[in-house]
């Protein structure tokens, strides 16, 4: 299956047999408050608050939300709320994580901390945590998603076959079958002397020889190949899957950051962000997202946190 836009995805999320937890770290924020309350009264989470609960609370009544649609727990001033919602997700009373009111170093250090027991060991991937976006571009007929604009800054050629796993993990846990990986460079031809290009074949032969499974992968390629058939018959790129891929794979986060951003604000697409690779899915949206964005990444983690079972 594929997604054509959000509204697809919340229906997914409000299907699932339970409604999900949504623990957020620092919850003195209104746009994330009007994020998961959305989600809330959607059925899609229930909201688990962790911060100053008398501020949380406060806010939360000023928005014109109730206090018993939502668990709040105080932590006490100096301590790390990220850790303390951490804690509740491994006790198992939380099934991911969202960023609110604090630095995303801070948020993740806890998730990171193998005493929390989030961490995730797999063959071919570490522990990596990646950053994967879906787009909904006007005039594309379904999402796009895009890796790793927001995590990893310079990723090997092991980190790379790494982000690739985590977003067809993913993906697949979302009813994606075969997710169709196209990894982005600026020429779609080997050249020794662009080391992107030479990236992308390994990954390419890499995907052939059953080490990167369950998708499709296919680089080197670029952008205006991978997303028109008809640029890519009209350079002699051969491939049935031109217009039609599943995830673009950037070279590093500079090219990611620029190219989502490009979309959001020059396309008009709308977003939806999380980070993959731990044993929960995580929100981290910046301090400029909108409450729709906030709202569309939660849905997102509530169903790829219910396929998996976290």
């Amino acid at each position: 299956m594929e997604y054509r836009n959000f509204e697809e995805l919340v229906k997914k999320a409000q299907a699932a047999p339970k409604l999900r937890r949504g623990v957020v770290a620092g919850a003195e924020d209104d746009h994330v408050l009007e994020a998961v309350f959305e989600a809330r009264a959607k059925g899609i989470a229930f909201p688990v608050l962790t911060g100053d609960a008398a501020k949380i609370a406060e806010r939360v009544k000023a928005l014109g939300f109730d206090t018993d649609d939502c668990r709040i727990i105080d932590v006490p001033g100096g301590e790390n709320p990220a850790q303390r919602a951490v804690e509740v997700i491994a006790a198992g009373e939380g099934d991911f994580l969202i960023k609110g009111r604090l630095e995303t170093k801070d948020l993740l250090k806890p998730v990171v901390d193998r005493r929390n027991n989030l961490h995730l060991e797999r063959p071919g991937v570490g522990g990596l945590m990646s950053h994967l976006a879906f787009f909904q571009i006007p005039g594309e007929r379904k999402l796009i998603s895009l890796t790793d604009g927001g995590m990893v800054v310079y990723p090997d050629l092991e980190m790379k076959k790494g982000i690739i796993l985590n977003a067809v993990e993913t993906l697949r846990s979302m009813g994606y079958e075969t997710p169709k990986v196209a990894v982005l460079c600026a020429v779609e031809k080997l050249n020794e002397k662009i080391v992107e290009t030479v990236d992308a074949h390994a990954l390419a032969e890499a995907n052939r020889r059953g080490e990167i499974p369950g998708c499709v992968v296919e680089g080197p390629i670029s952008y205006d190949v991978a997303a028109r058939a008809d640029i890519a018959a009209h350079k002699g790129y051969k491939s049935p899957h031109c217009g039609n891929f599943d995830v673009l794979v950037t070279p590093n986060l500079t090219a990611g950051n620029l190219l989502g951003k490009s979309l959001t604000i020059s396309a008009r697409a709308e977003m939806a962000g999380i980070i993959v690779g731990a044993k929960i899915p995580v929100v981290v949206t910046s301090r400029a997202s909108s409450a729709s964005e906030k709202f569309h990444s939660i849905a997102l983690c509530a169903v790829t946190s219910e396929a998996r079972g976290a």
